[in-house]
């Protein structure tokens, strides 16, 4: 048939004009080819040559800015114009259809119309983003032509009777309308912007984001087409597979959705409340409100979208309905009676009737749903993180108010605001992202209903109510899940606990041989939270069970129903695959509401936890009740200078002319002026009722003289600082600051330092202050010191001298760059201490408060800091210093002292004031100076004491590979060499799948129960297609008798349902029995490889060599045990079921689609290959932004827990506003990681759900044509149908789960690394039989030629050893730092590679004995005191071997039997974690009592006494003497004369002896190494 514009039959009327041109419906369909054509010929040359003249005008950095108004209103306009046009052409097409002739002129303008309108928003787009207004007119040109001849189109029907009727008059009024609206858009740019028809064009400037060239998160700024689609992430993710994403790459967060704007927002809500005249309302209830308030907006939009998303997803059973309806009917098409201008109209309901249209429009559908659909998460989610920042920085600035009783007190732990940060928060971001399922579940539940009944009748609202009634006991389970994660979560705190501190004292479990003790202790956790998981494992499976099991239950019911009571009712295969989606459909929300009340009823938990926190007490509620004026008068104003960032809560303060100030004012030296801190009539308390901790207080303190406060312990000392610095609660009386301007110098004051402070609450500046407890920032030992000073050289350099800071910072491994773990948990606390002093010195502030500094410092450092930091850096340099100390002996230093008792003021004064009128006080304190001289004497020089301790571990304690953080490629991942070629592995790594990883885990499981897996999932797919594909024959058949029925127009036998129903049920059943097997094996599988793999990892850990340990960062081993084994626990079980079972479907529906229509299996291979593409770049991009979520996460929340722990620290230095600038910084770089996350995730599922809906458009297509041409049965239609509509929801899934599988799988490697390691050789040649059984009874040590090193590959630490030790004889070992004495030790007990030489004790080899048996039968106390929570006796003997009276006796000895007898319980009294509970000597001497306990022969004390003080130890090296006469010990000493009354001495130097003989003969030698030690210690 010959195709002509106009048609091309004999008679055409299509050709007269008689009653004038525009009566001509082909010319005036022609008329409107005139304005696309037009347009195309216009833009195609400025598209495409004129465009490279044009981008050099654009001075912008990002391509996205939208300069035009009514940027979106024209998008949506030209996306429901092509909407349209599509309609019009298919119109044309069916309508033509029925003519003999083909009419072009019916469908080609419309094709015209649809490339002119996607050119039309092409060149509009590059237009907008190049700024370049001009070239708009073509559009404005385009739209006014279109505008007019389609009108002459609608005139020309209305004139000729077309109405309301015909799909063609309403479409082209349609498209008349919708070119009028784009020509209003156009004509409205040109108002606003002016470039045309006026004098002056407006100028505009780009948005403050996008100047910025750091943001990256473009999302806000591009074109509703790249807002729906991810479009801007494609670069981003394709950047990604070439190089790993880090927090430079994702860039700044917009500044909409940083933190503080949004806390900002918050507090607008919070501030209009109490605005309002109404009372407005408390508690949670406001809080709530705030919120709704702040962040209500966008929730209304995404329910929106989520509710559109919804009514759109059930087009699809629908359409399915149609389709095969029509289908059935052989798709005859009707023949139109209507013929107007010489063609053929159609009305919308013939229009509907045909398939292909119906296959169209669903894919259309399915296109709109699914950009809606994430649309609508999208905006959830990022609300959700907005809400949570604005929560954090509230919580934050809170703590920064907060009073500190509140903290010592123990109403608010820093546990419970970490977990308020930590927990809650992101409760509420989650119940905001579940939040628009609470409107639209019900409208979702509702239409589908309906639309069941629509199609089924009654025995549809049957099948729905087993859904309906079974949605109770599926929240059941779901709370019970909860709660079986709950005690899964205690027990895992407790079993961690324990692990915690068996890798904390595992050197001593090793030197005790008492590993098995811990190991037992901690498996025994470890079984009752296996416990607790298998009733998680359990109910997890249930669940599972249900959300497969239910909707197979639905669909048996109904249908076995319907066929058997409703015989007169057709059971078509229109009805019966329609209604199989809706079913499908109708489970979605039932299975989320169980999530969406659990997280509902959290919420509530969270913001009611929340409004606690916010009302509890702030510091300096009730200000100083000294008068304005007074306070005016007496001491000038501090001076500050408001910044910009910080309070935006408090408006500047008008009166603030400071710069007329002079920067520093000459300080008279006046009575009345010459304090810096005046106390009148001070009551301070720490709680609101209590008695007062300090009365009637008064005291001045000089300005710039040394001020010492001493008293006895507890006597208010720290108190009364605090007390100062307006941390107390102030009873009565006033704190009276004199201040002056900051720092000495005067002239630099960095207008930093000093922040916006309100000048009626805070009378004072920064405090320079060091607390007793040492606060420590997890940052760089320089960063801690300088503390966000400007770094100045010559002074950190005097500051490092004054606190012996160096030969610290030299061990350390990057020297002062080396970062300080979390609590300072890698120094001493000698060296915390130290740099908590260092702190305070190089602070430039006028005030310096130390709160005794000396503490846990020997005399030598206490000494030098005294002299050279006190003295000589803050005293001379005219700085006012209050020092709080005990130590008497620099009382003679003090300017003014303060003598305190009981928590009131003894005496103030000079110390000649004292002698004068106190002089009994004075007495006192002369005989406790006496004391404290002569330890100074009988100190070593030989300073640098335990501190240096670690000179010779350096090598084994921080190699350089210790400190890479626990990164996520393992050794095997990254191959060693620092080439940058290996980039390119790397990256080939980063695109693999762990496989290996994946097969440990399932190997982990065993053969059968993996057999039992891969079985019942396989039988469980078939048997769901089995079921679906027997519906598809039953209603074939069905429906083909009908239609027999209908034809022979006879009474047939009606047709008999039974056998079919009799093999459905039986199918569904088993249906039903294998999705039960299938989940219960998951979990099952889970289960046992999670015991498994723990039972592997700790015994590995436990046997590693010592060395291991020395090398690994603790955290790193924690890490194993807390976070990857509660992965493996908890989620690869389900997140495995998810991919298996999402795979597994994808697999059958195409596997059904192809058998369907083979044709398919052609259009699947470009799918599948795009399909590839898009997951392996999803993949790397996904699992790097997961982990940059979860590594900003940790910075966010230490600085919330250190800044809790500093909070004295902070106000006193006045450093509340940097620490919250800070805040805002790790909120906003944790918020950006998660929004890219979010984007990601959304990129993936658009494209995946586009490909589905291609997946069905082609399937629709190809079956409709299969069975109009090729006989397929109808039912077979609706098969293939309702399976590709299940391909579009589970393709995303799959993808998904196979990017969380892949994270989850790295703590499989991880662990995997871990159980490699090589365990100590704990077996010995000597069998238990052939070791005497009360070895080593005598106690001799012969060494022989002994060389030892830490490890294969490091320099002997000890060389060529040779000595020989008596039994019984008491042996010392003394010699520099670093000289070996320590390995000395530890190579008795095999500790450290013994390469050469041996240890002979009693006869017997020790190379040659079990590990176990050789540790049990010495005994050794180490220098650093270790203690287990739980009891003193299990402290003692945790092998319970010993009686109470043993026990006893041990104390006794070690002094410690009148502390224990005191406590309450006993020996049974309980020792908190660490021992915190006692004081460091009184663990060590716990210490000391644990080897009395163990009666071996021989004994060895590693500097044991180094916490003690003098009195105690003497006493005690008595008591060795004493109890252990016939015992052989072994001491080594730092301090010298400990080891004078031993019988023999060695002397060490770097791993060789230099002497070794009596004491008293080395003494005698005046060369002696010896004896210049013993000089040099008195």
């Amino acid at each position: 048939m010959s195709l002509a514009f106009c048609g091309s039959e004999n008679n055409s009327a299509a050709y007269k004009v008689n009653d004038g041109v525009l009566n001509n419906g082909c010319f005036v369909d022609a008329l409107n080819l005139v304005p696309h054509v037009f347009l195309l010929f216009i833009t195609f040359p400025i598209l495409f040559i004129g465009w490279g003249s044009q981008s050099s005008k654009v001075h912008i950095h990002h391509s996205t800015w939208l300069h035009f108004p009514g940027h979106n209103l024209r998008w949506i306009l030209t996306f429901i114009l092509l909407f349209v046009l599509v309609c019009e052409i298919a119109e044309g097409i069916v309508s033509d259809g029925v003519a003999e002739s083909r009419h072009l002129h019916l469908y080609m303008p419309p094709g015209m119309a649809f490339l002119a309108a996607i050119t039309s928003i092409v060149y509009y787009h590059n237009i907008e983003t190049s700024n370049f207004p001009k070239l708009l007119i073509a559009l404005l040109v385009y739209w006014t032509l279109a505008f007019i001849t389609k009108t002459i189109k609608f005139v020309k029907f209305c004139d000729h009777g077309v109405g309301l009727l015909q799909l063609r008059f309403c479409l082209t009024g349609l498209l008349v309308a919708l070119y009028g609206m784009l020509l209003v858009v156009e004509i409205n740019v040109i108002r606003v912007r002016r470039y045309v028809f006026f004098k002056k064009t407006k100028e505009v400037k780009p948005p403050e984001d996008l100047q910025d060239l750091g943001v990256r998160f473009l999302q806000p700024f591009v074109n509703l087409l790249s807002k729906g689609t991810y479009w801007w992430m494609n670069t981003f993710i394709k950047t990604a597979h070439k190089k790993p994403i880090d927090l430079k790459a994702i860039g700044k967060l917009p500044i909409a959705m940083r933190a503080l704007t949004n806390y900002t927002r918050l507090n607008e809500a919070f501030k209009a409340q109490k605005n309002k005249t109404t009372p407005y309302p408390q508690g949670s209830k406001s809080i709530w409100y705030a919120l709704c308030c702040a962040f209500g907006r966008p929730l209304v939009l995404s329910s929106t979208f989520r509710i559109l998303a919804d009514l759109l997803g059930f087009a699809g059973p629908l359409c399915i309905s149609g389709i095969v309806h029509h289908v059935g009917k052989g798709n005859n098409t009707f023949r139109p009676q209507i013929k107007i201008l010489g063609v053929s109209f159609i009305s919308s309901q013939e229009f509907l009737a045909n398939a292909y249209v119906l296959a169209v429009l669903l894919f259309f559908a399915l296109l709109l749903q699914r950009t809606f659909l994430q649309a609508s998460y999208y905006v959830a989610i990022e609300t959700g993180i907005n809400l949570r920042g604005a929560i954090q920085t509230k919580i934050y600035n809170k703590i920064m108010r907060l009073s500190t009783s509140n903290m010592s007190m123990g109403e608010m732990t820093a546990g419970q605001i970490c977990n308020l940060v930590a927990i809650d928060t992101n409760q509420l971001m989650w119940f905001f992202f579940l939040c628009p399922n609470l409107w639209a579940m019900p409208v979702q539940i509702i239409v589908g209903v309906i639309l069941l009944y629509y199609l089924l009748g009654i025995s549809a609202l049957i099948g729905a109510a087993v859904i309906i009634v079974l949605a109770p006991v599926q929240y059941f389970v779901a709370t019970k899940l909860s709660q079986a994660q709950r005690s899964t979560l205690e027990y895992s705190n407790e079993r961690l606990k324990k692990t915690n501190e068996m890798l904390r004292g595992i050197k001593l479990l090793k030197l005790y041989a008492w590993e098995h003790i811990f190991h037992s202790s901690v498996e025994e956790t470890r079984q009752k939270e296996m416990t607790s998981l298998k009733a998680f494992a359990l109910y997890t499976s249930i669940s599972i069970f249900m959300n497969a099991a239910i909707p197979i239950a639905a669909v048996l019911i109904t249908f076995v129903v319907h066929a058997h009571l409703f015989e007169t009712a057709a059971f078509s295969p229109s009805e019966a695959f329609a209604s199989l989606s809706l079913f499908h459909i109708l489970v979605t929300p039932l299975f989320l509401l169980s999530s969406v009340i659990r997280s509902t009823v959290k919420a509530l938990v969270s913001v009611q936890k929340l409004s606690e926190f916010l009302s509890s007490e702030e510091i300096g509620e009730e200000h100083d009740k000294c008068s304005e004026p007074r306070c005016k008068e007496s001491h000038s104003k501090y001076q500050a200078v408001p910044l910009k960032v910080v309070n935006r809560k408090r408006p500047a303060r008008e009166d603030w002319d400071n710069d007329s100030f002079p920067l520093r004012r000459p300080v008279n030296i006046t009575e009345a002026d010459n304090y810096c801190v005046k106390v009148t009539h001070g009551f301070f308390t720490w709680t609101p009722e209590g008695v007062p901790t300090l009365s009637s207080v008064d005291i001045r303190i000089p300005q710039g003289q040394l001020t010492m406060i001493v008293g006895q312990v507890g006597c208010g000392k720290s108190s009364l600082l605090l007390g100062i610095l307006g941390e107390m609660q102030k009873v009565s009386g006033n704190v009276i600051w004199n201040s002056i301007p900051d720092s000495e110098t005067g002239e630099n004051v960095s207008p930093e330092m000093e922040t916006a402070i309100d000048m009626e609450t805070r009378k004072r500046g920064p405090v320079a202050y060091a607390s007793q407890k040492p606060w420590l920032l997890n940052a760089t030992v320089e960063e801690n010191i300088t503390f966000e000073s400007p770094f100045n050289k010559q002074r950190y350099k005097a500051v490092i001298d004054a606190c012996s800071l160096q030969p610290d910072i030299d061990i350390l491994p990057h020297g002062d760059q080396t970062q300080i773990g979390e609590r300072g948990i890698n120094l001493s606390g000698g060296q915390r201490q130290r740099i908590s002093v260092a702190r305070a010195l190089y602070q430039q502030t006028n005030v310096v408060f130390l709160d005794d500094p000396f503490s846990a410092l020997d005399i030598h450092l206490s000494d030098h800091l005294m002299q050279e930091g006190i003295l000589k850096m803050l005293r001379d340099d005219k700085r006012t210093v209050v020092l709080v100390t005990h130590k008497l002996q620099y009382l003679p230093h003090a300017d003014w002292i303060i003598a305190m008792k009981d928590g009131t003021i003894q005496r103030e004064g000079t110390l000649k004031d004292i002698q004068k009128s106190e002089s009994e006080l004075f007495e006192h304190w002369k005989t406790l100076m006496n004391r404290q001289d002569q330890e100074l004497e009988k100190e070593t020089s030989v300073e640098r004491k335990t501190v240096l301790d670690r000179k010779n571990l350096q090598r084994t304690m921080y190699p350089r590979e210790a400190l890479l953080q626990d990164d996520e490629e393992d050794e095997d991942e990254i191959p060693e060499s620092d080439d940058e070629d290996n980039l390119s592995s790397v990256l080939h790594q980063r695109a693999k799948m762990p496989w290996q990883a994946c097969g440990k885990y399932l190997s982990s499981a065993g053969f059968l129960l993996l057999l039992l897996l891969v079985l019942s999932q396989l039988l469980k797919h078939t048997v769901m297609v089995s079921i679906d594909y027997w519906l598809a024959h039953w209603t074939s058949v069905a429906i083909s008798i009908e239609v027999e029925k209908n034809c022979s127009h006879c009474e047939v036998l009606r047709f008999n349902h039974s056998p079919y129903s009799r093999v459905f049920s039986i199918l569904c059943c088993l249906g039903i029995i294998l999705c039960l097997v299938t989940s219960i094996a998951v979990e099952w599988t889970g289960l046992k490889v999670a015991k498994k793999l723990h039972c592997f990892l700790l015994n590995k850990i436990i046997l590693a060599p010592m060395r291991f340990f020395e090398t690994t960062p603790l955290g790193s081993i924690l890490n194993r045990f807390s976070a990857d084994c509660n992965t493996i626990d908890q989620h690869i079980p389900s997140t495995l079921e998810c991919l298996s079972r999402s795979t597994l479907l994808c697999l059958s529906a195409l596997a059904v689609i192809s058998y369907v229509t083979p044709v398919f299996l052609i259009a699947l291979v470009p799918l599948a290959i795009i399909c590839y593409f898009i997951q392996k770049y999803f993949r790397v991009a996904s699992r790097d932004l997961q982990q940059l979520d979860d590594s900003t996460q940790l910075p966010l929340l230490s600085h919330f827990s250190e800044t809790v722990e500093g909070l004295t620290t902070i106000r006193a230095f006045r450093y509340e506003s940097r620490f919250k600038q800070k805040l805002l910084e790790y909120t906003d770089s944790n918020n950006i990681a998660s929004l890219f996350l979010t984007a990601a995730n959304r990129w993936l599922e658009v494209r995946m759900e586009y490909i589905g809906a291609c997946v069905v458009l082609i399937a629709a297509v190809a079956s409709i044509t299969n069975s109009l041409y090729y006989q397929l049965s109808s039912g077979f239609v609706g098969l293939g149908l309702t399976y590709a509509l299940m391909v579009s929801n589970y393709l995303n899934w799959m993808v998904r789960n196979l990017a969380d599988m892949e994270l989850q799988l790295g703590a499989v490697k991880r662990l995997n690394g871990l159980i490699k390691t090589e365990a100590e050789n704990y077996e010995g040649l000597l069998s238990p039989a052939q070791i005497p059984q009360n070895w080593p009874d005598q106690g001799e040590i012969q060494i022989q030629n002994l060389s030892v090193r830490y490890d294969s590959s490091l320099k002997p630490v000890l060389k060529h050893v040779s000595a020989h030790i008596s039994p019984g004889q008491k042996t010392g070992i003394c010699g520099r730092t670093g000289s070996g004495k320590s390995s000395f030790s530890l190579a008795f007990f095999r500790m450290v590679d013994t390469f050469e030489g041996r240890i002979i004790i009693d006869g017997i080899d020790i190379a040659k004995l079990p590990l176990q048996t050789l540790r049990s039968r010495l005994s050794i106390i180490l220098q650093d005191p270790i203690l287990f929570s739980g009891t003193i006796r299990f402290n003692l003997d945790p092998e319970k071997k010993c009686t109470d009276n043993m026990l006893w006796e041990a104390l006794e000895i070690a002094q410690l039997k009148h502390v224990v007898k005191a406590l309450p319980g006993g020996l049974d009294a309980i020792v908190t974690e660490g021992g915190e509970n006692f004081s460091q000597g009184q663990r060590q001497l716990f210490c000391l009592a644990r080897a009395f306990v163990r009666k071996t022969s021989i004994f060895i004390m590693d500097e044991a006494t180094a916490s003690i003080d003098m009195a105690t130890e003497n006493i005690l090296q008595k008591v060795v003497m004493t109890a252990f006469a016939d015992r052989t010990v072994v001491t080594i000493a730092h301090r010298v004369h400990t080891i004078l009354n031993a019988d023999m001495v060695i002397v060490m130097k770097r791993g060789v002896i230099l002497e070794y003989d009596k004491p008293e003969i080395l003494l005698e030698q005046e060369d002696s190494v010896f004896a210049s030690f013993v000089q040099a210690d008195k």
